[in-house]
């Protein structure tokens, strides 16, 4: 399992840095229609993360109920 979560976690980060090279590139071209594409890469930038977050601990929330539930 641990495998599997440095996998994603490398996955994640390299996401991030692909996701920040285009909202820079993004935010220094001057053409009509990356205005919208701007917004979408800053949204993503800021929801994927929280989005992660969120996961895991809803993850750890439900493995450590799952857990007391085995040793009753």
């Amino acid at each position: 399992m641990k495998k599997w979560k440095r996998i994603i976690a490398l996955a994640g980060a390299v996401l991030l840095v692909i996701m920040y090279g285009c909202t820079l590139i993004l935010a220094l071209t001057d053409q009509s229609e990356t205005m919208g594409l701007f917004k979408a890469s800053v949204a993503c930038t800021i929801i994927i993360p929280v989005l992660l977050y969120a996961y895991t601990l809803v993850y750890r929330l439900m493995r450590h109920d799952k857990d007391d539930d085995d040793t009753t």
